[in-house]
């Protein structure tokens, strides 16, 4: 059995969470290649390193004195040095790094969070440590470079049977240090556990795991014990976020398991995410996730069926103000377009003007105020009449539905509501497929 073993910020932002950590790993004998990130908020009130050394970046821009920022990034990392007992002179290298601040691009200076928790954690665990920057190896598109990353991994597992990892960064094509998004560090994880083929993939966060809704809208959600990546990608991309997304793909096509789970209650059973798996789930549904502030253009055209590339056409105007597409609903001579408002907070007007002229449609209206609500779950289209109860449902506490958009793979349904109807869509969705079935077992 071999685990990939990460770590985020909140697992590792003081020595009280680093002693967690080596606890979750010293109980495991799998857990041999361990991923950390850069120490996070120690509570509400403090500041992430990675945020801290922004900071620091933007101060070395504009040419302003940055000692203050550089002292709490100092004493952040002291603390855990102090604490632990540990040898490593930390202090030494910090210094080092702060006299050379000036001759370092952006990606080296914000990776220095994840790289020198990884240094003082290597000790601590007694692993080895070994730099990303000498490992993952990105292409000039940003891409990464599988087959030379996998390599020189399988090269270093064999000089280090048990070793601490940075997460967030890599090498580009120059040799220079590039950085993922931020949260990166997920993806580090599952880069790892693809090359070195593991068993399963562990993420330790502050969470234990998915839930069916937001608790701060369902009191007391349940549980997401299992959930496909599918069905993860849908809920992500709608705001239930716990995990990188992209952190999916590289274990993806191999279906390495991801387990979430949580440092602070290493006990509970976190959500296991996997392609393909035998495991029954007890609803009909997965999950429930939505976002508010879209819009929707609706376009009305006599005879727009027989008209070819009309579609198409109103499409490329939006690609021209480098506008993304949410949803496309359509009829035989009508269509809207589902947009972030956002996206267009400079440009609806001119966009708009564009569009009478270059379609000519009959009719155009926009409608502003959108909230989209995607339930989840992939025993949806296995189970007849599940769009009938969410309609019902929604039906019968008087919530107007705006838009209705299903995925090609039947895996989702996304509804359009008022804004002012988001909590309570989410609610009544969640007590017609968990809590009235609850009441019936």
């Amino acid at each position: 059995m071999l685990k990939i073993t990460k770590f985020g910020g909140s697992s590792v932002a003081s020595s009280t969470q680093f002693k967690k950590v080596k606890d979750i790993v010293m109980a495991d004998t799998a857990r041999k290649f361990v991923v950390v990130s850069a120490p996070g908020k120690r509570d509400a009130s403090d500041t992430k390193i990675t945020d801290l050394l922004y900071l620091l970046d933007a101060h070395r821009q504009y040419h302003v004195p940055a000692d203050n920022v550089f002292n709490l990034i100092k004493e952040r990392f002291m603390e855990i040095k102090k604490s632990l007992d540990l040898k490593y002179p930390i202090e030494k290298d910090l210094d080092q790094f702060y006299a050379n601040l000036a001759h370092m691009n952006q990606d080296e200076i914000v990776s220095r969070g994840e790289y020198f928790c990884a240094k003082l954690m290597a000790e601590y665990l007694g692993y080895d440590f070994v730099d990303a920057k000498d490992i993952i190896r990105f292409r000039l598109d940003k891409t990464i470079d599988w087959e030379a990353t996998t390599k020189k991994l399988q090269a270093k597992v064999a000089q280090h049977p048990r070793f601490v990892f940075p997460g967030f960064y890599g090498s580009a094509a120059n040799g220079q240090i590039q950085v993922f998004s931020r949260g990166g560090g997920d993806i580090t994880g599952a880069i790892l556990a693809k090359c070195l083929d593991a068993d399963i993939y562990e993420n330790w966060t502050d969470v234990s795991g998915f839930l069916m809704a937001d608790p701060r809208i369902v009191k007391n959600p349940r549980q997401i014990t299992h959930i496909t990546y599918s069905e993860l990608r849908e809920l992500s991309y709608m705001g239930a976020s716990v995990l990188h997304e992209e952190a999916i793909f590289p274990v993806k096509e191999k279906n390495i398991p991801i387990h979430i789970l949580n440092t602070n209650r290493p006990q509970d059973k976190g959500t296991i995410i996997q392609e393909r798996t035998t495991t029954k789930m007890p609803y009909a549904i997965t999950g429930i996730a939505g976002k508010k502030d879209f819009l929707s253009i609706y376009i009305y055209k006599k005879h727009m069926s027989n008209e070819v590339g009309y579609i198409r056409r109103a499409l490329s105007i939006l690609e021209n103000y480098n506008v993304s597409v949410e949803h496309i609903p359509s009829g035989i001579d009508s269509f809207s377009i589902v947009i972030a408002k956002k996206e267009v907070e400079d440009c609806l007007y001119e966009m708009l003007a564009r569009m009478k002229a270059e379609l000519k449609p009959d009719k155009m209206d926009v409608l502003e105020d959108l909230a989209l609500i995607s339930t989840v779950g992939k025993n949806m289209s296995d189970k007849p009449g599940t769009s009938g109860k969410l309609f019902a449902a929604l039906g019968d506490a008087r919530i107007n539905i705006r838009m209705i958009a299903q995925g090609s793979d039947e895996i989702n349904i996304t509804v359009g509501v008022k804004c002012e109807d988001f909590k309570r869509t989410i609610q009544v969705i969640y007590d017609a497929f968990v809590t009235k079935e609850d009441i019936n077992e």
